[in-house]
């Protein structure tokens, strides 16, 4: 993709990011995933209703919702971080030319690189490596590495690092439009929405539709956790909960039930995504990946690069610049 001879804040975000990184290049075979949930609602509308009607997938900046901290704002921390991290192109430049978020599956996750926001996610074409920039870790922790796909040693760094399963992702920027269409392999749905109005919609999409085997968490798992993000959720898991058992689909219901606070449904959310992955999933227990259509996924069997998740720390307490 070109940005108008260098002059556009895409171009030049990406120049100044460039400039700062190293290393070897990205294996073209590893995709960029944007990880969000299928069933909540943009202005009072179904998300990929949404998604079907604009026929893009767009930044907080325009949407105004989250599945983070909602800081899009002039002067807000996402403004303040893309300020620092891109020298300032977008600065002055409207919304919707501003980057959308995602990760890059360097670990070759079947629930895409960050499950943190959301239990499904786009599978983008590799072309978008080109226009991406990435950092190491979130953006919201002020990271100081930096990398494009023409090089990086950010997947050095994350393999070396010690940060909980939900957040030892590799943060990548798309600039440019992100279109349906064109930059998507697959929207890759939790095998909780099959057959329900979340399949309708995202058959609906012009894009590939797939499904990973899905999250699944019994209260009886979840209770032995209140230390990651507090008793008070696991609490809530427990009352929003369908015949002793969490799925991305029964949380979504309770979130558009407008009963519940959207930020204490997220930390529900990161415990069924930290304790109730399927295989395959980097927060799974035994880091092995069933077949699955992802380019450069495995069948079954140890995934390169796909670890245990190992032991929880007795508390892993969210981040509070968390971004999504």
């Amino acid at each position: 993709m070109h940005f108008e001879n260098g002059r556009s804040p895409q171009e030049r975000a990406l120049r100044h990011v460039a400039a700062r990184s190293s290393g070897p290049a990205v294996d073209p075979a590893l995709r960029v995933t944007l990880n969000f949930h299928p069933d909540r609602l943009v202005g009072g509308v179904p998300v990929l209703t949404a998604m079907a009607r604009d026929g893009s997938y767009r930044s907080q900046f325009v949407t105004g919702t989250s599945n983070g901290g909602l800081t899009a704002h002039p002067g807000g921390d996402r403004w303040l971080w893309e300020s620092r991290i891109f020298d300032r192109a977008y600065d002055t430049a409207p919304p919707q030319q501003r980057p959308v978020y995602g990760g890059l599956n360097f670990r070759r996750q079947l629930v895409g690189a960050s499950p943190r926001f959301g239990s499904s996610h786009f599978r983008m074409t590799g072309e978008a490596l080109r226009r991406a920039t990435f950092c190491y870790p979130d953006s919201a922790a002020e990271p100081a590495a930096f990398g494009v796909a023409a090089g990086m040693n950010l997947v050095e760094l994350a393999e070396a690092d010690s940060r909980d399963a939900l957040d030892d992702y590799i943060e990548a920027h798309v600039h440019g439009p992100v279109l349906l269409d064109r930059d998507m392999e697959a929207l890759v749905l939790d095998a909780s929405f099959r057959g329900t109005p979340v399949e309708a919609a995202a058959r609906r999409l012009p894009c590939p539709v797939e499904f990973h085997p899905g999250y699944r968490l019994t209260v009886e798992e979840l209770r032995r956790h209140p230390g990651f993000r507090g008793p008070e959720f696991v609490e809530l898991g427990a009352r929003i909960a369908e015949d002793g058992r969490l799925d991305p689909r029964i949380i979504g219901d309770a979130a558009r039930s407008g009963r519940h606070e959207a930020q204490d449904l997220k930390k529900v959310w990161h415990c069924l995504a930290r304790f109730g992955a399927p295989e395959g999933a980097g927060t799974a227990g035994d880091g092995r990946a069933p077949v699955v259509g992802a380019p450069g996924v495995r069948s079954a069997g140890p995934v390169p690069g796909v670890r245990s998740a190992g032991p929880v720390p007795a508390s892993a307490p969210e981040r509070s610049g968390d971004r999504r």
